[in-house]
């Protein structure tokens, strides 16, 4: 599963994501932003590429819609609701992404039980 991880300027959240989750085998997880300044900014490719975006904010989703909707249109796409309150790698940020991406992903993730 091709997954896409968005929040503004690919700086904390995205990329924390991104680290959490590549070493899933049945992922292949990258990143981006929305934002102009973003490190890696969100693209026709990178949102053609991915079977499932995950944007951290509503802000994210709308942005997307508006300027990508015919691409997305059929696309999964989950709003984490995660705030811009994080470090990269931040411990209390991949505590949130393990408690929720995985289900929202329908993934059974081993390393959680025992947290």
């Amino acid at each position: 599963m091709n997954v896409l991880f968005i929040c503004s300027r690919n700086q904390w959240r995205s990329p924390t994501a991104e680290q959490v989750f590549r070493r899933y085998p049945s992922l292949v997880v990258r990143s981006a932003g929305t934002s102009r300044n973003a490190k890696k900014k969100v693209s026709h490719d990178l949102l053609h590429w991915a079977d499932v975006i995950c944007v951290m904010e509503q802000k994210h989703k709308n942005r997307l819609v508006a300027e990508y909707g015919r691409i997305i249109e059929y696309k999964s796409l989950h709003v984490l609701d995660i705030p811009d309150d994080y470090l990269f790698m931040d411990p209390e940020l991949v505590t949130i992404f393990l408690d929720t991406v995985p289900e929202r992903l329908g993934l059974v993730i081993e390393e959680k039980a025992g947290r």
